[in-house]
């Protein structure tokens, strides 16, 4: 035995298998590892090698999907962190300080104004940046998953007609050439009026059931061979598109880290000038400008005479 049938499809014998050269062998590759179908995880039904790498790039779509609604929720946190930093700068507590202190925390106050512009920068970039990318990335996924499916599907449904057609054509052959065995051996002992025209119908139909199988193997072999260049194909293309998938998820994330860094940097920004007052706050100095505005009068008291 050369070779072993598992679910319509031929494999080399265990036994008797030569090794057999990997199409891409430096590589694990899809085109290498997903010939044979596998069990599902209750073991009741088996799924093609095919199928679990549809479901990878289903399930990749899905996860690319709840990285956008993530980003989403940040941009939500964003613009939420954004409007109440805005409300924050307006609110008038602490306005009556005066001085080079009251400068420095009016700065304050306008740095948040300052710094919630940012925020909402940031937000706005998220979402035109990362989030839509990630959302519009192959807009069309699903249908093109489909139709991968189907072509593949459709070529293994015809493999395995092909093998029906097979194991009905072998059988009849086993039936003819059992039938010419036993007229042979009826009409060389003598127990049958059999005639030498019978027997060579007998041979006749077991030669034709003969061709008949060979056909079907043939149909068979090409059916398979169509599939297996489908197959090689077909998986290096869903190879590539996850590839391409996570280059773009990586490219992406990487924009949202440089977003990050950047609004960092803006929001120091907003906050050097009230550094650079908080350095020019003099205490002396505000005491007397305060002095000189509000004083009453420097004529100071003295004993009193008799």
């Amino acid at each position: 035995v050369y070779s072993l049938d598992i679910n319509c499809v031929t494999f080399p014998h265990p036994d008797t298998m030569q090794e057999q050269q990997l199409l891409k062998p430096t590589e694990w590759s899809y085109c290498d590892y997903f010939w044979a179908d596998k069990k599902d995880p209750q073991g009741n039904n088996t799924v093609s090698g095919f199928e679990i790498l549809l479901q990878k790039q289903l399930k990749g779509k899905q996860m690319q999907k709840e990285m956008a609604e993530f980003v989403r929720e940040r941009i939500k946190i964003e613009e939420e962190y954004a409007k109440n930093l805005s409300k924050l700068s307006q609110n008038s507590l602490a306005a009556q300080e005066e001085g080079t202190l009251g400068e420095a925390w009016a700065q304050l106050k306008k740095s948040l104004a300052d710094e919630a512009e940012v925020h909402l920068k940031f937000s706005s970039k998220l979402q035109s940046e990362v989030e839509k990318p990630l959302l519009n990335f192959r807009e069309n996924f699903k249908k093109d998953m489909k139709k991968y499916d189907h072509h593949i599907a459709d070529l293994r449904k015809q493999l395995a007609s092909r093998y029906t057609a097979v194991e009905k054509a072998r059988k009849a052959l086993t039936e003819r050439q059992k039938d010419l065995e036993m007229k042979t051996q009826q009409l060389e002992i003598k127990l049958t009026n059999k005639t030498e025209e019978e027997i060579k119908k007998a041979r006749r139909k077991s030669t034709q059931a003969g061709d008949d199988l060979m056909r079907c193997v043939d149909l068979y072999n090409q059916a398979q061979s169509k599939w297996f260049e489908e197959m090689v194909t077909s998986t290096l293309e869903l190879e590539r598109l996850e590839v391409e998938r996570v280059e773009m998820i990586r490219q992406h994330l990487c924009q949202y880290t440089q977003l990050r860094h950047e609004t960092d940097m803006f929001n120091q920004s907003t906050i050097e000038p009230v550094d650079q007052l908080l350095q020019k706050v003099e205490p002396a100095k505000d005491r007397e400008l305060w002095v000189q505005e509000h004083k009453t009068g420097d004529i100071r008291p003295v004993d009193m005479e008799i």
